[in-house]
C-alpha cells in the first residue's frame, strides 16, 4: 500500500499558479515538497488575471485572500455594453468571503506569483529553477523522476502542474488534444481610468473587448479577435494593430485608445485561445496532473486560475483523507472531474457564440458558470 502517512515526499512540476498552490497546501500538510520549474528565474509572463470569488475562497484556505485583495483591486460588478454602445446589463456577483468583501479581484500575474511563491517557500517547499522532468518510472511505492540536470528523485507523489502543453502529462502516459477556437486574445497593460471600478466588457462587430482593473493605478485591456488563423505578428505591429481593432468599439473604449497607443510593444501580448480537457483519469500510479495540464478553459469564463488554485487545495485534502496515495488521487479526480469539465465546455460554448456575434446569449452562460463555481469545490 502506498501510504500517505508514510514517507510523504512530492515532486511538483511547474511553479505556476497550480504548482505553487499545490506545493503550499502539501507542505502545510506535512509533505516534503520540491518544485521543478523550467524557467531560469522567478519572472513570470502575462499581465493580469481576475481572481473570481471561488479563487479568493480557495486562497483564503491558504490564508492569502487578504494579501491578494490588498495587492490587487477588489470589485463586484461586470458591466456589459452591446455592439451599438447601449448598456446590456450589469452582473453583480456574490461575495463568497462575506457581504462586506469584494466578489473578485483583478491582480497582476507577477504579483500573484510572488505571493504564492513566498507562501510555498515559507511552508518549506523548495523551488528549483532551470529544471524540468525528463523521465518518469513508477515502481512500487515510489516514483523515480529523472530531471534535466541528470539527477533522479525518488518520491511518493508526482504532480504535473506544467500548463496546457504539459510534458509531465505525456511522461505519465496521459494524452489530450489542444483545441483552437478561431480566436486570438490580446492583453495590454494601461493606466486605470477612474471610471473603471469593475470589469467592463464591450461587444463589437468582430470581437469582444474590455477592461479589468489590476490595482489603484493599473488595468489591462483585453480583446478577443474572432475568426482568425493562429499566427504570430511582428512585435512592432502589436500596438497599432490593437489600436486599430479597438477603434471599432463604441462608448468608453474610445477613452482607452490613447492609453493603448501610448503603450510600448512589450506591454502587449497576443495568444491563441486554446482549451483542453483530459477525459478519464488524470492520474497514473502515484502521478497526477492538475490545473491547465488537466483542464484548460477558454479565458472568457475567467476561471482558469480559480480551478488551478482549487486543485492544489483539494489534492492535499484528499491525500490527507486516504491511507494510500493512489486512493487519494482517485478521490481527487472524482471530486474535480465534472466541475472542471462543465467549466471548460461552458467556455467553449461562449467562444462559439462570440464567433457568431450572438453576444447576448453569452451572458446567461457566463452567469451559469459563475453560479457553478460558487458551489463548494
Amino acid at each position: 500500500m502506498n501510504s500517505c502517512r508514510g514517507a510523504r515526499t512530492a515532486m511538483v512540476v511547474g511553479a505556476g499558479v497550480a504548482g505553487l498552490t499545490a506545493a503550499a497546501a502539501l507542505a502545510g500538510a506535512g509533505w516534503q515538497v520540491e518544485i521543478a520549474e523550467v524557467s531560469p528565474s522567478r519572472a513570470t509572463s502575462g499581465w493580469g488575471l481576475c481572481l473570481t470569488g471561488p479563487a479568493l475562497r480557495a486562497l483564503a484556505g491558504l490564508g492569502l485572500a487578504d494579501d491578494c485583495l490588498a495587492a490587487g483591486y477588489g470589485m463586484s460588478v461586470i458591466t456589459h455594453v452591446d455592439a451599438d454602445g447601449e448598456p446590456a446589463g450589469r452582473a453583480r456577483l456574490p461575495s463568497l468571503l462575506g457581504a462586506r468583501r469584494p466578489a473578485m479581484a483583478g491582480i497582476a500575474r507577477p504579483v500573484l506569483h510572488r505571493i504564492l511563491h513566498a507562501e510555498a517557500e515559507r511552508r518549506g517547499a523548495v523551488v528549483r529553477h532551470g529544471l524540468t522532468v525528463t523521465a518518469v518510472d513508477q515502481e512500487g511505492e515510489l516514483v523515480h523522476v529523472g530531471l534535466s540536470d541528470g539527477t533522479v528523485r525518488q518520491v511518493a507523489l508526482l504532480v504535473g502542474a506544467d500548463g496546457i502543453r504539459s510534458s509531465a502529462r505525456g511522461l505519465l502516459g496521459l494524452a489530450t488534444s489542444l483545441d483552437y477556437h478561431g480566436q486570438m486574445v490580446w492583453r495590454a497593460l494601461v493606466p486605470r481610468p477612474q471610471w473603471a471600478t469593475g470589469i467592463h466588457q464591450f461587444a463589437g462587430k468582430a470581437g469582444t473587448a474590455g477592461l479589468v482593473p489590476l490595482s489603484v493605478s493599473r488595468a489591462y485591456v483585453f480583446l478577443t479577435e474572432n475568426g482568425v488563423e493562429r499566427s504570430v505578428l511582428p512585435e512592432a505591429e502589436l500596438v497599432p494593430r490593437l489600436q486599430q481593432m479597438l477603434e471599432t468599439f463604441p462608448g468608453r473604449m474610445a477613452e482607452v485608445l490613447p492609453l493603448v497607443s501610448a503603450s510600448e510593444s512589450e506591454s502587449v501580448v497576443r495568444r491563441p485561445v486554446l482549451t483542453a480537457f483530459l477525459a478519464g483519469a488524470w492520474n497514473r500510479g502515484n502521478g497526477v496532473v492538475i490545473g491547465d495540464a488537466a483542464h484548460a478553459p477558454a479565458p472568457q469564463m475567467a476561471s482558469g486560475a480559480a480551478l488551478a488554485i482549487e486543485d492544489g487545495l483539494v489534492l492535499a485534502e484528499e491525500l490527507g483523507r486516504h491511507s494510500s496515495v493512489g486512493a487519494g488521487l482517485e478521490a481527487f479526480v472524482r471530486r474535480r472531474g465534472q466541475r472542471c469539465r462543465t467549466l471548460v465546455e461552458t467556455s467553449v460554448a461562449i467562444a462559439r457564440l462570440e464567433r457568431a456575434q450572438r453576444h447576448r446569449e453569452t451572458y446567461p452562460l457566463t452567469e451559469t458558470g459563475h453560479r457553478l463555481m460558487a458551489e463548494p469545490a
